[in-house]
């Protein structure tokens, strides 16, 4: 497809009457390939084939969802907001042959309506109010409310009262710690895989950095349905979309593909569900040649009657097709079902038994390691060419599940969160700390400077983002004389964001949206808005959000001493995550954003016993540390 976009000058135009022309925004493509009714296309290749389905033109299949909503006190601040945010985003795509319900659970469980309600324009808009107030508040009992969200869609077929050709799915949305009732995560899985017993399907939406994962991801593969993670510091409705669009519209249910005697070590083909915009892929061996008498069929239910559908499939001459081109596809089928056995084999390792798992982790670190796959079994060496300067070490790339990347984020928020809350404590530490992920490592500084002395500490041109701090002295000399300098306020600003701080000693203002707010340190409070999340931990430390942009914390320290009856409070500021400032940015702390080369030499014993003193070679400078 050749596609030619051609903008008109006032599509370029930044604002009527703006003389600077931008092109602005983001250009989406949507399309779609040519499918035709039929069985699909099947490509054989070298023995193996690949069978592509996702037929044009079906209906949807209504569904029946009982949306599981965690309201406990672990759900405050950030995760709540988000947690409004997605059950907003997602009964706003309900159609109006569904059927949903609302459920609230703490230590309680409360229902918005006894029975599952049809999602009308006003059924629906009524829920998103509802919605729009929930808070959090007591502990998590998470078995018994989805226990009761699988009694009421059980109950309601019973009576009757849904159509016979619907799906029945459970949406929870948690954080997955429950401290309430059943506490056992393996017990919770077993009791809720035999109270669904294949009826419906279970899907998890995990809140917050320290969601439990892998209990919620084992518990939705149980049960006919996928987890997904929904990160702090950013939009949950952007987060949500991939994640609805896979489950919003079931198109066909109970999914069986068929294939001829002689199509071997199939992967999956049965699927529980069909979804808009999805495909599903099935492949395998030949165990002979005889591609003539190649049969698929496919056996579904649809929304109004069984879909069945059947015929030859077609092997394309690539040679022909291709002729210009040597043979483009090469081994891809048989390295495609490759893939997929061992997708398959890796999720079928995390729900059986102890003997299934060790069966099926093997088969699949076996062929990984045949076919060259990174898996979360398996790690690739990827080695440099050699430069003047000698040969390169090695990098080795690992590709982690979702546990694992979690367990390492865990470890990485834990030495910040250890660090943060000793410096609450700790006298000495330094202004400033630069970490630096790629070398494992962090650059802790101080800068003394006079009095009243403004620095510029980031600034990024291309999103207007600013940080700038001001040194205040000590109210009376050292003892030699010198005046001890430390940084009393910061002036924090985001122009595309429209957002603004204020932060001194004595009190934090922030100005966003029009909105001004004025806090204490002495104060223990969280904003969250759309573009800002923010906050204050009473007399320690202030940690803020820029929407997709950085993170950082600042802390109020207070050097006390106690021979002289004397104390100082002062500020320091910790940049946490900043990759997604532009390269454009500069300033005393925003020139190490994206990394900093040093080396770190002639280690020696130091004035302060029990530790080292060296030297640091950064920027073409030379500098003393410890």
């Amino acid at each position: 497809a050749h596609i030619s976009f051609s903008p008109t000058l006032e599509q370029q135009s930044k604002c009527p009457g703006c003389e600077d022309n931008i092109i602005n925004g983001d250009f989406i493509i949507n399309y779609d390939v040519k499918r035709e009714e039929g069985p699909g296309e099947v490509q054989i290749v070298n023995g193996y084939f690949v069978h592509f389905f996702a037929p044009p033109d079906l209906h949807r299949v209504p569904k029946n969802v009982v949306f599981v909503i965690d309201r406990s006190g672990s759900m405050s601040g950030t995760k709540m907001s988000q947690t409004r945010d997605a059950l907003v985003a997602i009964l706003s795509e309900l159609h109006v042959e569904d059927h949903f319900a609302l459920l609230l659970f703490d230590s309680d469980i409360i229902t918005w309506k006894d029975s599952l309600t049809k999602a009308t324009r006003e059924n629906v808009t009524k829920a998103i109010a509802y919605a729009r107030k929930i808070k959090d508040n007591g502990a998590t009992d998470i078995n018994s409310a989805v226990l009761r969200a699988v009694s009421m869609l059980v109950k309601e077929r019973e009576q009757k009262t849904l159509s016979e050709r619907s799906v029945d799915m459970i949406i929870l949305l948690t954080d997955g710690m429950p401290n309430r009732g059943e506490t056992k995560t393996t017990n919770i899985q077993k009791n809720v895989h035999s109270a669904i017993a294949g009826k419906m399907s279970l899907f998890c939406l995990g809140f917050g950095n320290n969601v439990d994962y892998s209990f919620l991801d084992v518990m939705s593969k149980q049960n006919k349905g996928l987890t997904r993670r929904i990160f702090e510091g950013s939009d949950a409705a952007v987060q949500l979309e991939g994640f609805y669009s896979e489950v919003s519209s079931p198109l066909l249910l109970e999914v069986n593909l068929r294939y001829p005697d002689n199509a071997v070590h199939l992967t999956k083909n049965h699927f529980n569900q069909l979804f808009n915009g999805s495909e599903i892929v099935v492949s395998g061996r030949l165990s002979d040649n005889d591609m003539d008498n190649f049969l698929v069929e496919v056996l579904a239910q649809g929304p109004d009657k069984d879909f069945q559908v059947q015929g030859k499939a077609s092997v394309a001459n690539w040679e022909v097709t291709y002729p210009e081109q040597e043979y483009i596809f090469g081994d891809f089928t048989e390295r495609l079902w490759a893939y997929l056995t061992v997708q398959q084999l890796l999720e079928n390792s995390a729900i059986g038994t102890q003997q299934d798992k060790e069966t099926a982790t093997a088969e699949a670190l076996n062929m990984s390691l045949r076919y060259g796959f990174v898996t979360p079994l398996t790690s690739m060496l990827v080695t440099k060419p050699d430069t003047e300067e000698g040969p390169a070490s090695p990098l080795i790339a690992d590709k982690l599940t979702e546990s694992q990347r979690q367990q390492a984020e865990r470890r990485h928020v834990s030495s910040l969160t250890s660090y943060f809350d000793a410096a609450c404590a700790v006298d000495g530490d330094p202004h400033f700390m630069i970490e630096l992920p790629e070398r494992d490592d962090a650059l802790c500084f101080n800068i003394n400077d006079e009095p009243g002395t403004i620095f510029t500490l980031v600034t990024d041109p291309k999103s207007g983002f600013v940080v700038n701090g001001q040194f205040i002295g000590k109210k009376t000399l050292a003892p030699d004389g010198n005046t001890n300098t430390y940084f009393g306020s910061f002036g924090i600003s985001h122009q595309k964001l429209g957002v603004r701080l204020e932060v001194s000693t004595q009190d934090i203002s922030v100005l966003h949206d029009g909105k001004h707010v004025k806090l204490l340190w002495s104060d223990t409070t969280s904003i969250n808005e759309t573009n800002m999340n923010l906050t204050l931990t009473k007399n320690c430390s202030l940690t803020v959000t820029l929407r997709h942009f950085v993170k950082f914390t600042i802390i109020k320290h207070t050097k006390v001493w106690k021979r002289r009856h004397d104390q100082q409070d002062y500020l320091g500021f910790y940049t946490l995550d900043s990759h997604h400032v532009s390269a454009s940015v500069h300033g005393l702390l925003g020139q190490f954003y994206h990394g900093v080369e040093f080396e770190v030499a002639d280690l020696r014993p130091g004035e302060v016993q029990e530790k080292l003193d060296a030297t640091l070679y950064v920027k073409g400078q030379t500098v003393n540390v410890t």
